[in-house]
Protein backbone atom coordinates (compact mmCIF):
# COMPACT_ATOMS: atom_id res chain seq x y z
CA UNK A 1 0.00 0.00 0.00
CA UNK A 2 1.39 3.55 -0.79
CA UNK A 3 2.73 5.65 2.27
CA UNK A 4 3.37 9.39 1.53
CA UNK A 5 5.79 11.87 2.97
CA UNK A 6 4.46 15.21 2.62
CA UNK A 7 6.70 17.77 2.33
CA UNK A 8 5.83 21.16 3.85
CA UNK A 9 6.96 24.32 3.50
CA UNK A 10 5.69 26.75 5.97
CA UNK A 11 6.47 30.14 7.92
CA UNK A 12 4.06 30.59 10.43
CA UNK A 13 0.93 29.70 12.88
CA UNK A 14 3.22 26.98 14.85
CA UNK A 15 -0.08 25.76 16.06
CA UNK A 16 -1.97 24.77 13.29
CA UNK A 17 1.53 23.30 12.07
CA UNK A 18 1.34 20.67 14.74
CA UNK A 19 -2.01 19.99 14.40
CA UNK A 20 -1.55 19.27 10.68
CA UNK A 21 1.35 17.06 11.49
CA UNK A 22 -0.17 15.16 13.92
CA UNK A 23 -3.60 14.59 11.22
CA UNK A 24 -1.60 13.04 8.35
CA UNK A 25 0.61 10.76 10.06
CA UNK A 26 -2.51 9.57 11.98
CA UNK A 27 -2.95 7.34 8.91
CA UNK A 28 0.30 5.83 9.05
CA UNK A 29 2.18 8.03 6.40
CA UNK A 30 5.25 10.52 7.23
CA UNK A 31 5.80 14.56 7.29
CA UNK A 32 9.29 16.63 6.41
CA UNK A 33 8.91 20.39 7.41
CA UNK A 34 10.80 22.94 6.67
CA UNK A 35 10.16 25.99 8.64
CA UNK A 36 11.24 29.43 7.31
CA UNK A 37 14.31 30.71 9.40
CA UNK A 38 12.44 34.47 8.78
CA UNK A 39 9.99 33.48 12.08
CA UNK A 40 11.66 33.10 14.83
CA UNK A 41 13.51 30.10 16.31
CA UNK A 42 11.06 29.90 19.86
CA UNK A 43 8.28 29.17 16.94
CA UNK A 44 10.23 26.28 15.59
CA UNK A 45 11.18 25.14 19.26
CA UNK A 46 7.64 24.73 19.52
CA UNK A 47 6.59 23.01 16.50
CA UNK A 48 9.74 20.70 17.32
CA UNK A 49 8.36 20.11 21.16
CA UNK A 50 4.91 19.59 19.79
CA UNK A 51 6.55 16.83 17.38
CA UNK A 52 9.18 15.45 19.22
CA UNK A 53 7.31 12.19 20.41
CA UNK A 54 6.11 11.55 16.60
CA UNK A 55 8.18 9.46 14.72
CA UNK A 56 7.10 10.20 11.71
CA UNK A 57 8.20 13.26 11.39
CA UNK A 58 11.53 14.85 10.46
CA UNK A 59 12.33 18.51 9.76
CA UNK A 60 15.27 19.75 6.64
CA UNK A 61 18.32 19.74 7.70
CA UNK A 62 18.85 23.46 7.51
CA UNK A 63 16.20 26.21 7.85
CA UNK A 64 16.49 28.89 4.90
CA UNK A 65 15.18 32.48 4.89
CA UNK A 66 12.97 32.06 1.73
CA UNK A 67 11.50 34.76 -0.37
CA UNK A 68 9.09 34.47 -2.46
CA UNK A 69 10.05 33.94 -6.64
CA UNK A 70 14.19 32.86 -5.20
CA UNK A 71 15.60 30.30 -5.32
CA UNK A 72 15.72 29.63 -1.79
CA UNK A 73 12.13 28.26 -1.98
CA UNK A 74 13.70 25.59 -4.24
CA UNK A 75 16.29 24.81 -2.11
CA UNK A 76 13.90 24.94 1.23
CA UNK A 77 11.90 21.76 -0.99
CA UNK A 78 14.99 20.18 -1.53
CA UNK A 79 16.57 19.90 1.88
CA UNK A 80 13.04 18.90 3.17
CA UNK A 81 13.02 15.78 0.54
CA UNK A 82 16.73 14.73 1.32
CA UNK A 83 15.71 14.32 4.73
CA UNK A 84 11.82 12.50 3.91
CA UNK A 85 14.20 10.01 1.64
CA UNK A 86 16.55 9.38 3.99
CA UNK A 87 14.33 9.30 6.99
CA UNK A 88 11.19 7.21 5.50
CA UNK A 89 12.36 4.58 3.53
CA UNK A 90 8.92 3.06 3.21
CA UNK A 91 7.76 6.08 1.96
CA UNK A 92 6.51 5.31 -1.76
CA UNK A 93 5.24 8.73 -2.52
CA UNK A 94 6.46 12.60 -1.91
CA UNK A 95 3.38 15.10 -1.99
CA UNK A 96 4.25 18.72 -1.88
CA UNK A 97 2.40 20.88 0.29
CA UNK A 98 1.72 24.29 2.05
CA UNK A 99 0.50 24.86 5.72
CA UNK A 100 -2.60 26.44 3.51
CA UNK A 101 -3.41 22.78 2.46
CA UNK A 102 -5.62 20.46 3.19
CA UNK A 103 -6.98 17.25 2.62
CA UNK A 104 -10.32 16.59 0.62
CA UNK A 105 -10.32 13.13 0.67
CA UNK A 106 -9.58 10.03 3.28
CA UNK A 107 -6.24 8.77 3.38
CA UNK A 108 -7.73 5.36 2.39
CA UNK A 109 -8.89 6.72 -1.17
CA UNK A 110 -5.39 8.41 -1.09
CA UNK A 111 -3.52 6.05 -0.48
CA UNK A 112 -5.69 3.75 -3.14
CA UNK A 113 -5.47 6.10 -5.53
CA UNK A 114 -1.74 6.35 -5.63
CA UNK A 115 -1.53 2.60 -5.59
CA UNK A 116 -4.02 2.57 -8.89
CA UNK A 117 -1.99 4.59 -11.03
CA UNK A 118 2.03 4.24 -10.98
CA UNK A 119 2.01 7.85 -12.19
CA UNK A 120 4.12 11.18 -11.19
CA UNK A 121 2.26 14.12 -10.93
CA UNK A 122 3.31 17.50 -12.10
CA UNK A 123 2.08 19.91 -13.87
CA UNK A 124 4.77 20.77 -16.50
CA UNK A 125 4.16 22.17 -19.94
CA UNK A 126 6.86 23.50 -22.27
CA UNK A 127 8.02 26.84 -21.28
CA UNK A 128 8.37 29.05 -23.80
CA UNK A 129 4.99 27.47 -26.43
CA UNK A 130 2.63 26.69 -24.24
CA UNK A 131 1.60 29.95 -23.14
CA UNK A 132 1.43 28.77 -19.37
CA UNK A 133 2.51 32.64 -18.50
CA UNK A 134 0.37 35.18 -19.63
CA UNK A 135 1.76 38.46 -18.66
CA UNK A 136 4.87 39.79 -17.57
CA UNK A 137 8.28 38.39 -18.20
CA UNK A 138 8.83 35.31 -20.48
CA UNK A 139 12.54 34.74 -21.60
CA UNK A 140 13.96 37.17 -18.89
CA UNK A 141 13.56 34.73 -16.35
CA UNK A 142 15.97 32.52 -17.23
CA UNK A 143 18.54 34.04 -19.89
CA UNK A 144 19.29 37.39 -17.47
CA UNK A 145 20.79 36.38 -13.86
CA UNK A 146 18.71 37.28 -10.90
CA UNK A 147 20.12 38.55 -8.18
CA UNK A 148 17.76 40.17 -6.34
CA UNK A 149 14.18 39.89 -4.99
CA UNK A 150 11.87 41.73 -7.42
CA UNK A 151 9.30 42.18 -4.68
CA UNK A 152 11.73 44.10 -2.22
CA UNK A 153 14.80 45.63 -4.42
CA UNK A 154 12.37 46.11 -7.33
CA UNK A 155 14.40 49.13 -9.04
CA UNK A 156 17.26 47.54 -8.37
CA UNK A 157 16.03 44.48 -9.46
CA UNK A 158 14.85 45.84 -13.15
CA UNK A 159 18.06 48.17 -13.58
CA UNK A 160 20.37 45.01 -12.93
CA UNK A 161 18.18 43.49 -15.82
CA UNK A 162 18.62 46.31 -17.78
CA UNK A 163 21.80 46.73 -17.46
CA UNK A 164 22.41 42.73 -18.62
CA UNK A 165 20.76 43.82 -21.68
CA UNK A 166 22.47 46.80 -22.68
CA UNK A 167 25.89 44.65 -21.88
CA UNK A 168 24.14 41.76 -24.17
CA UNK A 169 25.00 39.27 -21.35
CA UNK A 170 22.10 37.22 -22.03
CA UNK A 171 22.88 33.30 -21.46
CA UNK A 172 21.64 30.22 -23.06
CA UNK A 173 19.60 27.46 -21.40
CA UNK A 174 21.82 24.73 -20.79
CA UNK A 175 20.86 22.75 -23.86
CA UNK A 176 20.20 19.06 -23.10
CA UNK A 177 17.12 20.17 -21.12
CA UNK A 178 13.81 20.99 -22.09
CA UNK A 179 12.56 24.00 -20.11
CA UNK A 180 9.28 23.11 -18.26
CA UNK A 181 7.12 25.30 -16.17
CA UNK A 182 3.48 24.65 -14.23
CA UNK A 183 2.41 24.55 -10.78
CA UNK A 184 4.80 24.23 -7.69
CA UNK A 185 2.43 21.70 -6.06
CA UNK A 186 3.38 18.34 -7.00
CA UNK A 187 2.95 14.27 -6.16
CA UNK A 188 5.99 12.03 -7.23
CA UNK A 189 7.12 8.47 -6.82
CA UNK A 190 10.58 7.96 -4.69
CA UNK A 191 11.96 6.45 -7.63
CA UNK A 192 11.51 9.22 -8.98
CA UNK A 193 12.95 11.64 -6.23
CA UNK A 194 15.46 8.78 -6.26
CA UNK A 195 16.49 10.24 -9.81
CA UNK A 196 15.72 13.93 -9.38
CA UNK A 197 18.35 14.36 -6.18
CA UNK A 198 20.90 11.77 -8.21
CA UNK A 199 20.65 14.80 -11.12
CA UNK A 200 20.95 17.34 -8.70
CA UNK A 201 24.20 15.91 -7.37
CA UNK A 202 26.21 15.14 -10.85
CA UNK A 203 24.43 18.08 -12.59
CA UNK A 204 26.06 21.18 -10.56
CA UNK A 205 25.53 22.98 -14.26
CA UNK A 206 21.85 22.86 -14.36
CA UNK A 207 22.13 23.98 -10.25
CA UNK A 208 23.73 27.13 -10.61
CA UNK A 209 21.70 28.04 -13.79
CA UNK A 210 18.20 27.79 -11.69
CA UNK A 211 19.94 30.03 -8.55
CA UNK A 212 20.05 32.51 -10.32
CA UNK A 213 16.81 32.60 -12.29
CA UNK A 214 13.49 34.13 -11.46
CA UNK A 215 10.94 31.89 -9.77
CA UNK A 216 12.17 28.70 -10.50
CA UNK A 217 9.82 26.64 -8.06
CA UNK A 218 7.84 26.86 -10.96
CA UNK A 219 10.19 25.46 -13.38
CA UNK A 220 13.21 23.22 -11.84
CA UNK A 221 11.02 20.50 -10.63
CA UNK A 222 9.05 20.62 -13.54
CA UNK A 223 12.25 20.61 -15.84
CA UNK A 224 14.05 17.80 -13.97
CA UNK A 225 11.21 15.39 -13.84
CA UNK A 226 10.80 15.67 -17.08
CA UNK A 227 14.34 15.00 -17.91
CA UNK A 228 14.59 12.17 -15.70
CA UNK A 229 11.46 10.34 -16.19
CA UNK A 230 9.82 9.19 -19.33
CA UNK A 231 6.85 11.25 -21.08
CA UNK A 232 4.13 8.32 -20.19
CA UNK A 233 5.04 7.85 -16.56
CA UNK A 234 4.24 11.56 -16.00
CA UNK A 235 0.46 13.00 -15.35
CA UNK A 236 0.42 16.42 -16.05
CA UNK A 237 -1.84 18.17 -13.47
CA UNK A 238 -1.57 18.77 -10.17
CA UNK A 239 -2.88 16.55 -7.23
CA UNK A 240 -4.26 20.05 -5.20
CA UNK A 241 -7.20 21.62 -5.68
CA UNK A 242 -6.49 25.53 -6.55
CA UNK A 243 -7.90 28.26 -8.46
CA UNK A 244 -7.09 31.85 -9.16
CA UNK A 245 -9.69 34.82 -9.27
CA UNK A 246 -9.58 36.65 -12.61
CA UNK A 247 -7.16 39.29 -11.20
CA UNK A 248 -4.63 36.53 -10.36
CA UNK A 249 -5.05 35.82 -6.69
CA UNK A 250 -5.77 32.65 -5.40
CA UNK A 251 -9.31 31.52 -3.98
CA UNK A 252 -9.78 30.73 -0.50
CA UNK A 253 -11.88 27.55 0.97
CA UNK A 254 -14.71 28.28 3.68
CA UNK A 255 -17.11 26.32 5.83
CA UNK A 256 -19.72 26.41 2.97
CA UNK A 257 -17.50 24.89 0.00
CA UNK A 258 -16.92 21.34 1.79
CA UNK A 259 -19.70 19.25 -0.56
CA UNK A 260 -18.00 20.93 -3.66
CA UNK A 261 -14.14 20.40 -2.62
CA UNK A 262 -15.09 16.53 -2.00
CA UNK A 263 -16.55 16.44 -5.44
CA UNK A 264 -13.13 17.30 -6.97
CA UNK A 265 -11.00 14.80 -8.71
CA UNK A 266 -8.12 16.21 -6.03
CA UNK A 267 -6.35 14.79 -2.88
CA UNK A 268 -6.10 18.14 -1.68
CA UNK A 269 -7.04 21.96 -1.92
CA UNK A 270 -5.62 25.13 -1.31
CA UNK A 271 -5.91 27.93 -0.25
CA UNK A 272 -7.85 26.95 3.43
CA UNK A 273 -9.12 30.02 5.19
CA UNK A 274 -7.37 30.05 8.33
CA UNK A 275 -11.36 31.25 9.93
CA UNK A 276 -12.85 28.21 8.76
CA UNK A 277 -12.19 26.01 11.79
CA UNK A 278 -15.56 24.09 10.89
CA UNK A 279 -13.92 22.99 7.57
CA UNK A 280 -10.71 22.11 8.96
CA UNK A 281 -12.93 19.88 11.19
CA UNK A 282 -14.75 18.13 9.03
CA UNK A 283 -11.90 17.42 6.30
CA UNK A 284 -9.55 16.33 9.37
CA UNK A 285 -12.45 13.48 10.23
CA UNK A 286 -12.92 12.40 6.61
CA UNK A 287 -8.96 12.16 6.45
CA UNK A 288 -8.97 9.68 8.95
CA UNK A 289 -11.78 7.68 8.19
CA UNK A 290 -12.22 4.94 5.93
CA UNK A 291 -14.53 6.64 3.45
CA UNK A 292 -13.35 5.77 -0.16
CA UNK A 293 -17.57 6.07 -2.36
CA UNK A 294 -16.46 10.02 -3.37
CA UNK A 295 -18.81 11.14 -6.68
CA UNK A 296 -16.42 13.15 -8.52
CA UNK A 297 -18.01 15.69 -10.82
CA UNK A 298 -15.18 18.22 -11.39
CA UNK A 299 -17.24 21.28 -11.27
CA UNK A 300 -15.55 23.56 -8.93
CA UNK A 301 -14.03 26.05 -11.36
CA UNK A 302 -17.49 26.70 -12.65
CA UNK A 303 -19.59 26.36 -10.34
CA UNK A 304 -17.53 28.47 -7.81
CA UNK A 305 -17.27 31.53 -10.73
CA UNK A 306 -21.46 31.17 -11.16
CA UNK A 307 -22.27 31.54 -7.80
CA UNK A 308 -20.09 34.07 -6.51
CA UNK A 309 -20.83 36.28 -9.36
CA UNK A 310 -24.05 35.87 -8.47
CA UNK A 311 -23.57 35.71 -4.71
CA UNK A 312 -25.42 37.93 -1.80
CA UNK A 313 -24.25 38.51 1.96
CA UNK A 314 -25.55 34.67 3.48
CA UNK A 315 -25.57 33.11 0.17
CA UNK A 316 -23.86 29.93 -0.88
CA UNK A 317 -20.24 30.91 -2.46
CA UNK A 318 -20.54 35.24 -1.87
CA UNK A 319 -18.11 37.25 -1.64
CA UNK A 320 -15.71 36.81 1.38
CA UNK A 321 -11.91 38.73 1.21
CA UNK A 322 -13.08 40.96 -1.56
CA UNK A 323 -15.47 42.27 -0.27
CA UNK A 324 -16.39 46.25 1.47
CA UNK A 325 -16.35 44.64 4.86
CA UNK A 326 -13.21 43.29 5.06
CA UNK A 327 -11.26 45.52 7.10
CA UNK A 328 -7.99 47.27 6.26
CA UNK A 329 -6.76 46.27 10.50
CA UNK A 330 -7.80 48.00 13.10
CA UNK A 331 -3.75 48.80 13.89
CA UNK A 332 -3.54 50.57 10.51
CA UNK A 333 -4.07 54.40 9.54
CA UNK A 334 -4.99 55.32 5.89
CA UNK A 335 -4.33 59.09 5.44
CA UNK A 336 -6.07 60.39 2.80
CA UNK A 337 -4.74 63.86 1.00
CA UNK A 338 -7.73 65.24 -1.30
CA UNK A 339 -6.83 67.57 -3.83
CA UNK A 340 -8.65 68.63 -7.28
CA UNK A 341 -5.47 69.57 -8.62
CA UNK A 342 -3.00 66.75 -8.45
CA UNK A 343 0.11 68.44 -8.82
CA UNK A 344 -1.15 70.02 -5.46
CA UNK A 345 -1.30 66.92 -3.78
CA UNK A 346 1.43 65.54 -5.20
CA UNK A 347 3.86 68.11 -4.26
CA UNK A 348 2.60 67.94 -0.69
CA UNK A 349 2.98 63.92 -0.50
CA UNK A 350 7.04 64.16 -1.58
CA UNK A 351 7.45 66.64 1.03
CA UNK A 352 5.26 64.52 3.71
CA UNK A 353 7.35 61.32 2.45
CA UNK A 354 10.77 62.98 3.23
CA UNK A 355 9.50 64.71 6.82
CA UNK A 356 7.22 61.96 8.03
CA UNK A 357 9.05 58.81 6.53
CA UNK A 358 5.77 57.60 5.84
CA UNK A 359 5.13 55.48 2.76
CA UNK A 360 2.79 57.18 0.03
CA UNK A 361 0.97 56.57 -3.34
CA UNK A 362 -0.12 59.03 -5.63
CA UNK A 363 -3.76 59.11 -7.11
CA UNK A 364 -3.47 55.11 -7.27
CA UNK A 365 -7.71 55.25 -7.57
CA UNK A 366 -7.82 57.90 -10.62
CA UNK A 367 -4.49 57.36 -12.24
CA UNK A 368 -4.00 54.49 -14.68
CA UNK A 369 -0.28 55.47 -14.73
CA UNK A 370 0.32 55.19 -10.94
CA UNK A 371 3.25 53.76 -9.98
CA UNK A 372 2.70 50.30 -7.92
CA UNK A 373 4.07 47.73 -6.62
CA UNK A 374 3.09 44.25 -7.80
CA UNK A 375 0.07 42.89 -6.32
CA UNK A 376 -0.91 39.62 -8.23
CA UNK A 377 -2.34 41.04 -11.17
CA UNK A 378 -5.41 43.39 -8.82
CA UNK A 379 -3.22 46.34 -9.38
CA UNK A 380 -3.57 46.60 -13.12
CA UNK A 381 -6.56 48.47 -14.14
CA UNK A 382 -8.47 51.59 -12.52
CA UNK A 383 -11.22 49.41 -12.55
CA UNK A 384 -9.94 46.37 -10.55
CA UNK A 385 -7.97 48.85 -8.14
CA UNK A 386 -11.51 50.62 -7.08
CA UNK A 387 -13.18 47.43 -7.27
CA UNK A 388 -11.25 45.68 -4.78
CA UNK A 389 -9.71 48.91 -3.12
CA UNK A 390 -9.91 47.15 0.74
CA UNK A 391 -7.93 44.37 -0.57
CA UNK A 392 -5.57 46.58 -2.77
CA UNK A 393 -5.19 48.58 0.72
CA UNK A 394 -4.40 45.85 2.88
CA UNK A 395 -2.10 43.87 0.24
CA UNK A 396 0.09 47.34 -0.15
CA UNK A 397 0.27 47.89 3.97
CA UNK A 398 1.31 44.27 3.77
CA UNK A 399 3.84 44.52 1.05
CA UNK A 400 5.58 47.69 2.85
CA UNK A 401 5.38 46.35 5.88
CA UNK A 402 3.41 49.39 7.38
CA UNK A 403 0.77 50.47 9.55
CA UNK A 404 0.67 53.86 8.12
CA UNK A 405 0.22 54.99 4.76
CA UNK A 406 -0.57 58.02 2.68
CA UNK A 407 -2.56 57.51 -0.89
CA UNK A 408 -3.91 61.25 -2.98
CA UNK A 409 -7.41 60.80 -3.86
CA UNK A 410 -9.51 63.73 -6.51
CA UNK A 411 -12.47 64.86 -4.79
CA UNK A 412 -14.98 63.28 -6.98
CA UNK A 413 -14.10 59.94 -5.37
CA UNK A 414 -16.41 60.41 -2.45
CA UNK A 415 -17.77 56.94 -2.30
CA UNK A 416 -14.05 55.72 -1.59
CA UNK A 417 -13.44 57.94 1.27
CA UNK A 418 -17.14 56.90 2.29
CA UNK A 419 -16.15 53.40 2.47
CA UNK A 420 -12.34 53.69 4.04
CA UNK A 421 -13.58 56.41 6.44
CA UNK A 422 -16.34 53.58 7.81
CA UNK A 423 -13.45 51.01 8.44
CA UNK A 424 -12.17 49.88 11.50
CA UNK A 425 -8.97 50.89 10.49
CA UNK A 426 -7.92 54.71 12.07
CA UNK A 427 -8.22 56.54 8.50
CA UNK A 428 -8.95 60.72 8.00
CA UNK A 429 -8.72 63.25 5.21
CA UNK A 430 -6.48 65.90 4.78
CA UNK A 431 -8.36 68.37 1.79
CA UNK A 432 -6.25 70.71 0.04
CA UNK A 433 -8.51 73.53 -0.66
CA UNK A 434 -7.10 75.90 -3.95
CA UNK A 435 -8.30 78.61 -6.24
CA UNK A 436 -9.62 78.19 -9.40
CA UNK A 437 -8.86 81.18 -12.02
CA UNK A 438 -10.23 80.91 -15.46
CA UNK A 439 -6.75 79.90 -16.98
CA UNK A 440 -6.88 76.83 -14.91
CA UNK A 441 -10.56 76.11 -15.55
CA UNK A 442 -9.93 76.29 -19.25
CA UNK A 443 -6.76 73.84 -18.97
CA UNK A 444 -9.02 71.73 -17.38
CA UNK A 445 -11.67 71.23 -19.80
CA UNK A 446 -8.98 70.67 -22.43
CA UNK A 447 -7.30 68.01 -20.14
CA UNK A 448 -10.35 65.93 -19.54
CA UNK A 449 -11.69 66.31 -23.11
CA UNK A 450 -14.56 68.63 -22.80
CA UNK A 451 -13.10 71.20 -25.19
CA UNK A 452 -10.38 71.50 -27.66
CA UNK A 453 -8.10 73.55 -29.35
CA UNK A 454 -10.07 74.63 -32.02
CA UNK A 455 -13.48 74.99 -29.49
CA UNK A 456 -14.40 78.59 -30.09
CA UNK A 457 -13.51 80.75 -27.39
CA UNK A 458 -17.10 81.95 -26.71
CA UNK A 459 -18.29 77.83 -25.94
CA UNK A 460 -15.22 77.52 -23.75
CA UNK A 461 -16.69 80.69 -21.74
CA UNK A 462 -20.23 78.75 -20.99
CA UNK A 463 -18.25 75.66 -19.54
CA UNK A 464 -16.61 77.70 -16.82
CA UNK A 465 -19.34 78.49 -14.66
CA UNK A 466 -20.30 74.34 -14.89
CA UNK A 467 -16.68 73.57 -14.08
CA UNK A 468 -16.58 75.73 -11.34
CA UNK A 469 -19.75 74.87 -9.90
CA UNK A 470 -18.69 71.17 -10.43
CA UNK A 471 -15.74 71.81 -8.08
CA UNK A 472 -17.66 73.66 -5.22
CA UNK A 473 -20.69 70.30 -5.58
CA UNK A 474 -17.41 68.09 -5.18
CA UNK A 475 -16.18 69.95 -1.73
CA UNK A 476 -19.94 70.49 -0.46
CA UNK A 477 -20.34 66.08 -0.73
CA UNK A 478 -17.47 65.95 0.92
CA UNK A 479 -18.49 68.34 3.71
CA UNK A 480 -22.44 66.82 3.86
CA UNK A 481 -20.36 63.60 4.38
CA UNK A 482 -20.01 64.62 7.94
CA UNK A 483 -16.44 62.56 8.03
CA UNK A 484 -14.93 62.61 11.38
CA UNK A 485 -11.42 63.48 10.97
CA UNK A 486 -11.52 65.34 8.31
CA UNK A 487 -8.70 68.54 7.41
CA UNK A 488 -8.52 71.16 5.64
CA UNK A 489 -5.80 73.74 4.76
CA UNK A 490 -6.29 76.55 2.16
CA UNK A 491 -4.35 78.19 -0.43
CA UNK A 492 -5.24 81.76 1.23
CA UNK A 493 -4.18 80.52 5.11
CA UNK A 494 -0.90 81.16 6.49
CA UNK A 495 1.84 79.25 6.75
CA UNK A 496 1.08 78.72 10.37
CA UNK A 497 -2.27 78.04 9.91
CA UNK A 498 -1.74 75.72 7.87
CA UNK A 499 1.06 73.95 10.01
CA UNK A 500 -1.45 73.95 12.76
CA UNK A 501 -3.73 71.38 10.92
CA UNK A 502 -1.02 69.71 9.36
CA UNK A 503 0.76 68.97 12.50
CA UNK A 504 -2.74 66.89 14.00
CA UNK A 505 -3.50 65.22 10.42
CA UNK A 506 -0.24 63.76 10.37
CA UNK A 507 0.68 63.69 13.99
CA UNK A 508 4.00 65.48 13.94
CA UNK A 509 5.37 68.48 15.51
CA UNK A 510 5.28 72.26 15.13
CA UNK A 511 8.71 72.49 13.45
CA UNK A 512 7.99 69.57 10.59
CA UNK A 513 4.23 70.63 9.75
CA UNK A 514 5.78 73.97 9.09
CA UNK A 515 8.33 72.40 6.95
CA UNK A 516 5.52 70.19 4.92
CA UNK A 517 3.44 73.35 4.62
CA UNK A 518 6.58 75.44 3.67
CA UNK A 519 6.78 73.08 0.17
CA UNK A 520 8.15 75.27 -2.46
CA UNK A 521 5.93 76.54 -5.02
CA UNK A 522 3.04 74.09 -3.37
CA UNK A 523 -0.44 75.85 -5.02
CA UNK A 524 1.28 77.21 -7.71
CA UNK A 525 0.12 76.21 -11.11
Amino acid sequence: MAKIAFILLCHKDPKAIIAQAKRLTAAGDFISIHFDARAGADKFAQIQAGLRDNPSVTFAKRRLKCGWGEWSLVQATLYAVEAAYEAFPDASHFYMLSGDCNSIKSAAYAHEFLDTHDKDYIESFDYFTSGWIKTGMKAERLIYRHFVNERKHKKLFYLLMDWQKKLKLERAVPDDIQMMIGSQWWCLRRKTVKKVLEFCRERKDVIRFFRTTWIPDETFFQTVVNHVVAVREIEKRTLTFLMFTDYGMPVTFYNDHFDLLLSQDFLFARKISPESAELKERLGQLWASERTDFVISGEGKKLHGFLTGRGRIGRRYAPRFWENESTLGQERALLMIVCKKWHVAKRLLTTAKRVTRMRGLEYMFDEAGCEIPHLGGLERTLEKRNRHRRAVMRLLFDYFHADEMMICLDPNNVDLMRDFMSDKSSNRILELQCNFDDAYLIGHAHRVGLAREETPPEVVEQLLPTLRHDFDHEASRIREAGFRKHYRVHQNFSVDQNASVLAEFFNIDMDAACEIAETPYLFDD
